[in-house]
C-alpha cells in the first residue's frame, strides 16, 4: 500500500459525508452470538411462494440468460400495469409510465437524482427508512426532516407540511406504510395535504414497498388523488408483498417524461434488471395474490400478539396500521434508543434496532420486526421483561 496516498483528498467530498447506516452495527454483534434472537432484520421470514421460484428456474432450463429491454421485459410491464389496477385502482401504461428496476432502492434513487438539482429541498417525514436522507445528499439536494409523532398516529399533517416549504422546496417524499413506525396516510390525509403541494408545485415520490401489507383498510396511494397523479412517482417492488428481498426486483410508475429521464440513468448505471427475477416476477404478477393474502393474515396475527405483549410488560406502543414493524416507546426507561438496544442484545440476546438509526424523531423509541416465528417473539418478549425488571431494580437501588 502506497503510504503517501492521501485517499480523504482522492476520494469524493459529498460522498464522505454521507453517515454510514446506523442499522447494521447490531447485526456485526448478533453474528458472534449462540441463541440469539432477532427482531431487527426488515425482510419477510418466509420462503419465496414455490410457483414463483420455479418460473425462475423453469426460465434458466430454457436458456433465458441474456439482457431484457432497458425498461425490463414488456410482458412483465404489462402484467405490473394489470396488477396496479386490479389491486390500487392505479392506472399506468406498461409501454412508458413503468420501468423495472433492481430493488425498490434503485427507483427511489434513480427518482431523486432526475427530480432533484443541486440545492434544491426535500421534505422527508421520520422517523423512517435511512436511505432517503443520504440519497437526497447524493443527488445534489438538501433534506429537511419533518419530525412525525405517535400521538398523531405518525401521519403527515397539512400544518406541517406548510411549515417545512421554502422557495427551494422540490420534492415530498411519503414513505407509508412506514418503516419503522407502521404508520399510514389514509385518503383523508392525502386529501389534505394534495392543495398544500398542488400550490407550492411540490413532486411526490411514494415508496409503496409495504402497500400489499396494511391491517384493516387497504392501501391509498397519492397517485389516486386525482390532484396528485400528475405530480406523483410511485415505488414498489416485490420484496416485501411477495418474500423476494433477493431477486432485488422492484419498478417505478409516473409521468412519461419523468420515467423516460429515469430510463436513461438506468440504461447508463445498470443495464437491465436482472433476466432470471424477471420472469419470476412475471408470475408473481400474475399467480400470487393468494400468497399475498396468507403472509398480511400471518403478519397481521403477529402484529397484535406483539403490541399486546408490549403493552403488557409496561411499553407504550403506537398501533401499526401497516408494514411488520412495531415502534415501541422507552423514553421511561431512562435509557437513549442506543442504549436500550446494545444492553439488551448484550444482556438478554435479543436484537432490536435503535429508533435514532430512522432520524429525527426516532429518539426514545425501538423498531422491532415481527417478520419472524411467533415462537421467537414470545421469547423475545419474555427476554425483554427481564431485562425491564432487572433494569428497574438496578434504578431502583441506584436511586
Amino acid at each position: 500500500m502506497d503510504l503517501f496516498m492521501n485517499y480523504d483528498e482522492i476520494l469524493c467530498r459529498r460522498i464522505q459525508e454521507v453517515k454510514p447506516s446506523g442499522i447494521r452495527r447490531f447485526f456485526d454483534i448478533l453474528e458472534e452470538m449462540k441463541d440469539a434472537i432477532s427482531l431487527g432484520v426488515g425482510e419477510p421470514d418466509f420462503v419465496t411462494p414455490w410457483h414463483i421460484r420455479d418460473a425462475g428456474i423453469y426460465s434458466l432450463e430454457q436458456g433465458h440468460t441474456k439482457y431484457t429491454s432497458n425498461a425490463g421485459m414488456l410482458e412483465l410491464r404489462q402484467e405490473i400495469s394489470k396488477y396496479l389496477r386490479r389491486r390500487f385502482d392505479l392506472e399506468y401504461d406498461g409501454t412508458n409510465q413503468i420501468l423495472v428496476t433492481v430493488g425498490g432502492s434503485e427507483a427511489i434513487d434513480l427518482a431523486l437524482r432526475v427530480l432533484v438539482n443541486r440545492g434544491d429541498e426535500v421534505i422527508i417525514p421520520v422517523p423512517s427508512f435511512v436511505c432517503y436522507g443520504p440519497l437526497t445528499e447524493m443527488a445534489g439536494g438538501v433534506p429537511v426532516y419533518v419530525e412525525l409523532t405517535a400521538e398523531n398516529g405518525f401521519r403527515l399533517t397539512p400544518e406541517q407540511l406548510k411549515a417545512a416549504i421554502t422557495p427551494r422546496t422540490k420534492v415530498l417524499v411519503l414513505p407509508f406504510p412506514s418503516n419503522p413506525t407502521g404508520g399510514i396516510m389514509e385518503r383523508q390525509d392525502l386529501e389534505a395535504i394534495a392543495q398544500v403541494l398542488v400550490d407550492n408545485d411540490i413532486m411526490v415520490i411514494s415508496d409503496e414497498i409495504y402497500a400489499e401489507l396494511t391491517y384493516g383498510q387497504r392501501h391509498v396511494s397519492p397517485a389516486n388523488i386525482p390532484q396528485l397523479y400528475d405530480r406523483t412517482v410511485v415505488v414498489n417492488g416485490f420484496s416485501k408483498s411477495h418474500a423476494m428481498t433477493g431477486w432485488r426486483m422492484g419498478y417505478v410508475c409516473g409521468p412519461a417524461p419523468i420515467l423516460q429521464q429515469m430510463l436513461k440513468l438506468h440504461q447508463f448505471g445498470i443495464m437491465s434488471a436482472p433476466t432470471t427475477s424477471q420472469y419470476a416476477a412475471i408470475e408473481a404478477m400474475r399467480n400470487g395474490d393468494v400468497d399475498i393474502e396468507k403472509m398480511r393474515d400471518e403478519y397481521d396475527g403477529r402484529r397484535r400478539y406483539l403490541v399486546e405483549g408490549l403493552r403488557r410488560i409496561g411499553l407504550p406502543c403506537f398501533e401499526p396500521k401497516g408494514a411488520f414493524y412495531v415502534f415501541p416507546d422507552i423514553r421511561g426507561t431512562g435509557l437513549t434508543s442506543d442504549e436500550f438496544c446494545e444492553r439488551f442484545l448484550m444482556e438478554e440476546k435479543v436484537a432490536v434496532i435503535s429508533g435514532a438509526a430512522f432520524g429525527p424523531g426516532g429518539e426514545g423509541f425501538i423498531r422491532c420486526c415481527y417478520a419472524t416465528s411467533m415462537k421467537d417473539i414470545a421469547e423475545a418478549l419474555t427476554r425483554m421483561d427481564n431485562f425491564l425488571t432487572n433494569l428497574r431494580k438496578k434504578q431502583a437501588r441506584e436511586g
